[in-house]
């Protein structure tokens, strides 16, 4: 299934749907073997989040929420509550991150928490997938991305027949997701695997400089990507958007995150890798040539 139409198709083992909503795509990828209409109940269920949250946050629509907040048309006490549960994980975010991540950015006295608005989205779309039966799946927000359950499903043990051996069982399989090589397009530098985790990443090479260091107003350079990895979509959303800002200042901030039970992958602006310990997947060694997307995908 491709496009903005509703699920209608979603057949067998395996549902793949790509939804143009946020001013990008969202892909979600389910492998739970669930019956047609509930397969395609379960996706619209994740369609139906994400829309809301572009409804309520974007800042192009004059009648959401965000917009309506800028302009002073309404106090967020007023706001539904997802919408200040947004707004105060932004706020948490900025205090965490000693204001590398800011909602105040935009310096013209508004909040801004569209920062982490596609990962609280993706966060929200699986957790709709996940309360509709669909508990392998796997959502990517333009590259941030939310996993469940297991790509491909345990296989038992089948008995012997005449003339040849018994299979033996089969394990799940977890997820794995390719982390880019910023500086050489189509290749990897890592690949993350589990079962239930958040993978984030925040970089200069596709949309160039877009991160400002709120605390200099100026663009963020020092660093090519971030990449965190953690329980939860939004926090690895916004601590990436805010490692990516704090440029030479990141260390500090990835070693508290990295204490608290974070994990994260930095590539600097001349190429050097740097990673936390308990990194959850394979990372290139230092000087090893970038391995080919297409040899290392994902699920």
């Amino acid at each position: 299934m491709t496009g903005g139409a509703r699920p209608g198709a979603a057949r067998g083992r395996r549902a793949v749907h790509a939804e143009p909503v946020m001013g990008t795509v969202v892909s979600i990828d389910v492998r739970t073997p669930l019956p047609p209409d509930r397969l395609d109940a379960a996706i619209a269920a994740a369609l139906d989040v994400l829309h809301r949250a572009d409804a309520d946050f974007s800042t192009f629509r004059a009648d959401s929420w965000v917009s309506r907040l800028r302009r002073g048309d309404c106090a967020l006490d007023d706001a539904p509550a997802h919408v200040q549960e947004v707004y105060g994980a932004a706020e948490a975010c900025r205090v965490r991150t000693g204001a590398a991540f800011d909602p105040a950015w935009r310096g013209d006295g508004t909040l801004d928490p569209t920062g982490l608005v596609k990962g609280w989205a993706a966060d929200e779309a699986s957790r709709a997938l996940a309360a509709a039966g669909a508990a392998d799946h796997c959502v990517n927000a333009a590259g941030d991305l939310r996993v469940r359950g297991h790509a491909t499903p345990a296989v038992p043990a089948s008995p012997a027949r005449p003339g040849s051996p018994a299979r033996p069982p089969m394990a799940a399989g977890p997820w794995r997701v390719g982390i880019a090589d910023p500086h050489h397009p189509g290749c990897l530098v890592a690949v993350v695997e589990g079962t239930d985790l958040a993978v984030a990443t925040s970089g200069i090479v596709e949309r160039g400089a877009h991160v400002v260091d709120p605390r200099t107003g100026r663009a963020a350079t020092d660093l090519a990507s971030v990449t965190v990895v953690g329980p939860d979509l939004t926090l690895a959303d916004a601590f990436a958007t805010g490692a990516l800002a704090a440029g030479w200042r990141a260390p500090a901030l990835l070693a508290d995150l990295a204490a608290a039970g974070w994990a994260w992958l930095v590539i600097d602006a001349a190429g050097r890798l740097t990673c936390s310990a308990g990194f959850p997947g394979a990372v290139a060694a230092a000087g090893a040539a970038p391995v080919p997307a297409a040899a290392r995908g994902r699920g």
